[in-house]
C-alpha cells in the first residue's frame, strides 16, 4: 500500500491532466480564475510544475489571459458557431472514412456504446455529454486516421464550456441516439454515402439547436 505522500505525488504531467480533466468535465466553469500559488498547495508542488501546466492550458486554449491573470476559456457566440461549421465537414468526413475503413472490433465498440446509451433512464446533461462525446470518438478511431482523430479532439476543446448540451433540448436526446443508430447501421454497411449524409445531418442539427440556445442567452 502506497504512502500518502507517495499517493499524491504530482508533476507537470500530471497536473495539467487533471486540469484539463476538470475543465473538459465542467468542474472548472468558464472564466474561473487558476493561480499559481493556490494550484501549488492543492497539489503540494512547487510553483514551477504548475507553471508549466498552465501554460500547456494556454496553449490548448482551454485557458485565457483574464483581468487578473489566467482563467478558464469562454468561448464567444462567434467561436461556437465557428467550431459547429468546421465540426460539420470534418464529422461527415470521418463518418464516410470510418465507412471504408472500419474492422468489426470497431462495430461491436459502436453498437456497444450505442446500447449503452439507450438504457440510461433519463440522464442528466453532463452524462448526455459525456456518453456522446465518448460515441463520437468511436466513430473518429473508426475511421483509422490519426490526423483527423486528432484535429477532431483538439476541435472539440474550443467549445468547453458552452452553457449546456443540446442533448437536452426537448426531445433531442432520443432523436440524437436514433440518428446514432442509424450512422452504426450505415458504417457497418460501408454505406459511405450514407454515413456522411447522416453524419453531416445530425451535427447541422446541433449546431441549429446551439444558436437557438445563444440566441436565449443573449436575450436574457
Amino acid at each position: 500500500m502506497p504512502t500518502p505522500s507517495k499517493a499524491t505525488r504530482h508533476d507537470g504531467d500530471s497536473i495539467y491532466n487533471e486540469l484539463r480533466g476538470d475543465i473538459l468535465a465542467g468542474v472548472l466553469q468558464p472564466a474561473t480564475p487558476l493561480r499559481e500559488v493556490a494550484l501549488s498547495e492543492r497539489f503540494g508542488v512547487s510553483r514551477t510544475p504548475v507553471r508549466d501546466a498552465l501554460r500547456r492550458l494556454k496553449h490548448d486554449r482551454l485557458l485565457e489571459q483574464g483581468a487578473r491573470g489566467l482563467q478558464v476559456h469562454q468561448a464567444t457566440p462567434q467561436e461556437v458557431v465557428q467550431v459547429y461549421d468546421v465540426r460539420i465537414l470534418l464529422e461527415q468526413e470521418v463518418a464516410g472514412q470510418a465507412a471504408r475503413a472500419h474492422d468489426i472490433t470497431d462495430i461491436i465498440r459502436l453498437e456497444g456504446l450505442l446500447a449503452r446509451d439507450r438504457a440510461l433512464a433519463d440522464p442528466d446533461d453532463g452524462t448526455r455529454a459525456a456518453t456522446n462525446m465518448e460515441f463520437h470518438a468511436a466513430i473518429w478511431a473508426a475511421a483509422h486516421n490519426p490526423v483527423l482523430e486528432d484535429l477532431l479532439q483538439r476541435l472539440t476543446t474550443h467549445l468547453i464550456r458552452t452553457p449546456h448540451s443540446t442533448l437536452s433540448v426537448g426531445t433531442r436526446w432520443q432523436e440524437a441516439l436514433d440518428e446514432h443508430g442509424l450512422l452504426v447501421a450505415a458504417i457497418a454497411a460501408r454505406d459511405e454515402s450514407a454515413a456522411r449524409d447522416i453524419a453531416k445531418a445530425h451535427m447541422a442539427t446541433a449546431r441549429s439547436l446551439r444558436l437557438d440556445l445563444l440566441r436565449d442567452s443573449i436575450s436574457h
